[in-house]
């Protein structure tokens, strides 16, 4: 008697009728004692290691046993479930400490001036064409991510954005999905807590740049870790430089910076051309689209299919919680934008970009993750207080530590950079009033790290908690929103 599985699901509270349950061991609990609870919910059959095995005799599912890991296989066997093993349209992934989010949304756009149907996987949410689906992980599971690209296939989605953390290379989330066209934008310090040193870090981000997982890639090379990947890319790759005589295919021009667009021309081999702008600020704004237009064009799309799209090359993408402005054209006073961003490198390219354009002070404010890499907090303090005229340090998710000891190192990184005044404010609620009434009718206030979440961890508990809205309702009281 065969039995034929029509979905995967690695928790027993999400299976549906027809699907394959894995039974995976946790650090916790082993997923195979959940079995009878899967199968009362319509599993069909069981993959798990030979303790699941052990766990669920008397269970009445078919049990499939493998001798290594099921995560080692779990993405294999969700492909050829699914039918995405080979996707009936262009798949890309896009690698890189930050700015990933942005060139996925940018992606996304230029597919759809493209006269594509796109599909993406971020931070922020899924789509599939215009159907909207909430986050929980950068990367999703292997299993839930062939199940996403099985519904895109339905729906004739034949353009996809996939956003790859380096946890989800090393997690094996991405197996059984092979990308046309994978990038790589910059990579500096993020997730010691996990990877331990730089080295690993990059090694994570290096392995998506094998013919396991992709046939070409596109590097940014500005920098030496963007040269070495490069080099050691076991994939053909095309290079992009944004920085004035370094060697590369491509090279992007900024022509012009205001706080609302940044444009950009764009030129590669063969008198490739394109001019365009992006609807924010900072040169790696023009970098993100850059990119993504060597993407597709490495696809095979041509740059004058995506430009035929576009109006005077304006990129109209909307990324969430990415520099977005909470103030509106007929705001009175000061510009006020939400971003996501949270490692130094992301506050340096956003500051920098700011001291380029704003027309007044600059009032940041910002905090750092509990539990988390705590090697980056003072540099990040330094970094935010070199940038900016006035910080105020706040909380951010304290999880577990007490949220005045992160903020104490915080500030200890800000006073080495001997600029900012800095003001201490644990309150995120109060620390987005307190900017307000500081900033005059010139000034930019930036707030950095929660960008799109809706909620603040403290103590194992998930509170609700929204900058954006935060950020609307306090500009409201001051008069400066209607």
């Amino acid at each position: 008697m065969s039995t034929t599985a029509t979905g995967v699901s690695l928790n027993s509270r999400d299976v549906r009728e027809g699907d394959l349950y894995i039974g995976m061991p946790g650090a916790n609990r082993h997923g195979a004692e959940f079995a009878q609870a899967a199968a009362d919910s319509g599993a069909v059959a069981m993959l798990t290691d030979a303790r699941g095995a052990e766990l669920a005799a008397g269970v009445a599912l078919p049990v499939l046993v493998t001798e290594r890991h099921p995560r080692e296989i779990m993405g294999y066997v969700s492909a050829v479930v699914y039918g995405t093993d080979n996707y009936p349209g262009s798949v890309f992934g896009i690698t890189g400490t930050n700015g990933k989010t942005s060139v996925v949304y940018v992606l996304a756009e230029l597919m759809r001036a493209a006269g594509l149907v796109p599909g993406l996987s971020s931070t922020a949410e899924r789509r599939v064409g215009d159907e909207v689906i909430p986050a929980d992980l950068t990367s999703p599971e292997s299993c839930e991510l062939h199940g996403l690209l099985g519904r895109m296939a339905e729906r004739d989605v034949n353009a996809v954005a996939i956003e790859v953390s380096a946890q989800a290379v090393v997690r094996h989330r991405l197996d059984g999905v092979h990308f046309d066209v994978v990038a790589f934008n910059n990579f500096s310090q993020d997730h010691l807590d996990e990877f331990g040193d730089l080295e690993t870090y990059f090694a994570a981000k290096l392995a998506l740049f094998t013919p396991e997982h992709a046939k070409r890639g596109v590097v940014v090379v500005d920098s030496p870790y963007g040269q070495r990947l490069a080099r050691e890319s076991q994939i053909p790759v095309t290079k992009l430089a944004t920085e004035f005589g370094q060697e590369a295919d491509w090279h992007l021009a900024v022509t012009r910076e205001t706080l609302d667009a940044v444009s950009f021309v764009l030129q590669g081999p063969s008198g490739a051309h394109f001019r365009g702008s992006v609807p924010l600020f900072g040169k790696f704004m023009a970098e993100n689209a850059a990119l993504a237009l060597i993407m597709l064009h490495e696809a095979g799309v041509p740059l004058a299919q995506i430009e035929a799209g576009l109006a005077k090359g304006r990129i109209p993408v909307y990324i969430p919680g990415r520099l977005e402005e909470m103030t509106t054209p007929e705001s009175t006073g000061p510009r006020f934008f939400v971003d996501y961003g949270h490692t130094p490198g992301a506050f340096e390219a956003m500051l920098d970009a700011l001291g380029e354009v704003a027309p007044g002070k600059v009032i940041f404010m910002f905090g750092a993750d509990g539990d988390r890499d705590t090697t980056k907090r003072e540099e990040m303090g330094r970094i935010a207080a070199a940038g900016s005229d006035t910080l105020i340090v706040c909380d951010y998710h304290p999880r577990s530590e007490p949220p005045e000891a992160i903020r104490a190192q915080l500030i200890a990184g800000a006073r080495t950079a001997h600029r900012a005044e800095i003001i201490e404010e644990g309150d995120p609620r109060a620390a987005v009033r307190l900017a307000i009434s500081l900033a005059g009718p010139d000034d930019v206030i930036l707030y950095a790290g929660p960008g799109h979440e809706d909620y603040q961890e403290v103590a194992g508990q998930k509170l609700p908690y929204s900058a954006r809205d935060e950020v609307r309702a306090a500009l409201r009281e001051a008069g400066l929103l209607k």
